[in-house]
């Protein structure tokens, strides 16, 4: 006898869930583990080997995101749905954590690392596609806000997994393959009916409104490809003669409160797109917001205000990629393709991890971060108004998006 569906709470439920056990099983070990790995393995050449990892990381994370959501649209064809390839990137990022604690030299920690970007993206693309497939349109921003769960729930299994300094590496990487797993695993039991197709929006064709979304989201998110990585160095530049050691203790205790800070907002305005039926005013506000935060730090060379500004952008920019996430779903050009349409616009959240240093090298100094600063803003701010076209007609009931 077939299962009964769930009721849609249930699902919602098990969808922030999963999300956030993959977001456990990839950010502890890319900000924390691989580091110390390669520290440990390269020595003096651990910049290298790093920069390498990343890069390589990256490409291979793009290309996976979009190959398993591709091959995840094949199966939901075929009425086989998309719960198998994530119940079998499970298996394989468990054997690819095995492969990189028996790594013995920094090359075949890439080789193992590029397993593991291939693994977590078999459980991450149709997941998201799970999302278009079976939440409804008017539930989307709630499942959206719902994502910001992931950082906070990684940020602290990555204090926990440094809280002891007994933990082994292996017992490290067992500890977030088994809470991954049970995070994964209640939405490969629960399911519902898919939801129907939304109407095709006449104001740009498909293929437009799939690249100007995507666009949008990159811009929003280069500013946070530059600042996640050379934050403190902004911050010495702003704080005068305040000690090394204390301004690296303060910037951290700011970025912690930027992961936690953004969950009760994103989920908040997600809500509240859901109830309005509209959702560009929301991201739209978010982008200006997130603007606005970035000038802050720009303008006003002082370490509260350059805190406050890095708040804004980090608290607008998360609301600013949950409501994308919910909205994009709308824009898919075919809903036979959901899996691979979500995948493409996933290459706009790993590009900025490879743009955002660049600029930076390119507009900032070691004692200014003005000009870089005054061109994210702007790149955000183009973000938001990008979103503008993308906006749903009308219905007869006056609702829209």
């Amino acid at each position: 006898m077939p299962r009964p569906f769930a009721p849609t709470y249930r699902l919602l439920a098990a969808f922030s869930l999963a999300h956030a056990g993959a977001v456990i099983g990839y950010l502890p070990f890319l900000s924390l583990l691989l580091p110390l790995k390669i520290d440990r393995l390269a020595g003096e050449a651990r910049i290298g080997w790093l920069t390498v990892a990343v890069v390589l990381g990256a490409a291979t994370a793009s290309g996976a995101n979009v190959l398993f959501g591709w091959l995840s649209d094949r199966s939901f064809a075929r009425g086989g749905g998309r719960r198998g390839w994530i119940a079998g990137g499970l298996v394989a990022l468990a054997l690819s954590y095995a492969a990189i604690a028996l790594a013995a030299r920094p090359a075949t920690l890439i080789v193992a690392v590029l397993a593991f970007q291939c693994a977590v993206n078999a459980v991450l693309a149709p997941m998201m596609a799970i999302m278009a497939d079976e939440i409804p349109d008017e539930q989307r921003g709630l499942a959206g806000g719902l994502l910001a769960i992931g950082p906070p729930a990684a940020g602290a299994v990555s204090a926990l997994l440094v809280a002891d300094a007994g933990w082994t590496e292996a017992a490290r990487l067992a500890l977030i393959a088994a809470l991954t797993t049970v995070a994964v695993c209640p939405l490969l039991m629960i399911r519902r009916p898919a939801v129907a197709a939304a109407p095709r929006m006449p104001e740009l064709a498909p293929a437009q409104r799939l690249w100007v979304a995507s666009v949008a989201r990159l811009l929003v998110q280069l500013a946070g490809g530059a600042l996640s990585l050379y934050l403190l160095y902004y911050f010495q530049t702003v704080a005068g003669s305040v000690p090394p050691a204390t301004l690296a203790a303060r910037v951290g205790t700011l970025l912690t409160i930027s992961y936690i800070l953004p969950l009760p907002v994103a989920v908040l305005a997600g809500r509240l797109s859901d109830q309005a039926a509209r959702r560009t005013p929301f991201l739209v506000g978010a982008a200006s917001v997130a603007t606005l935060g970035l000038l802050t730090m720009a303008t006003v060379p002082h370490p509260v205000a350059g805190a406050i500004g890095f708040l804004a952008y980090a608290v607008a920019g998360a609301v600013f990629l949950a409501l994308h996430q919910a909205f994009a779903v709308r824009l898919l050009p075919d809903p036979r393709h959901r899996g691979r349409d979500l995948g493409l616009i996933n290459l706009s959240n790993t590009v900025p991890s490879l743009l955002g240093p660049l600029l930076t090298w390119a507009l900032a100094t070691p004692g200014d971060f003005t000009l870089l600063l005054v061109v994210l803003a702007a790149l955000t701010l183009a973000g938001g108004v990008l979103i503008l076209p993308l906006r749903r007609a009308r219905t007869p009931d006056g609702t829209g998006r």
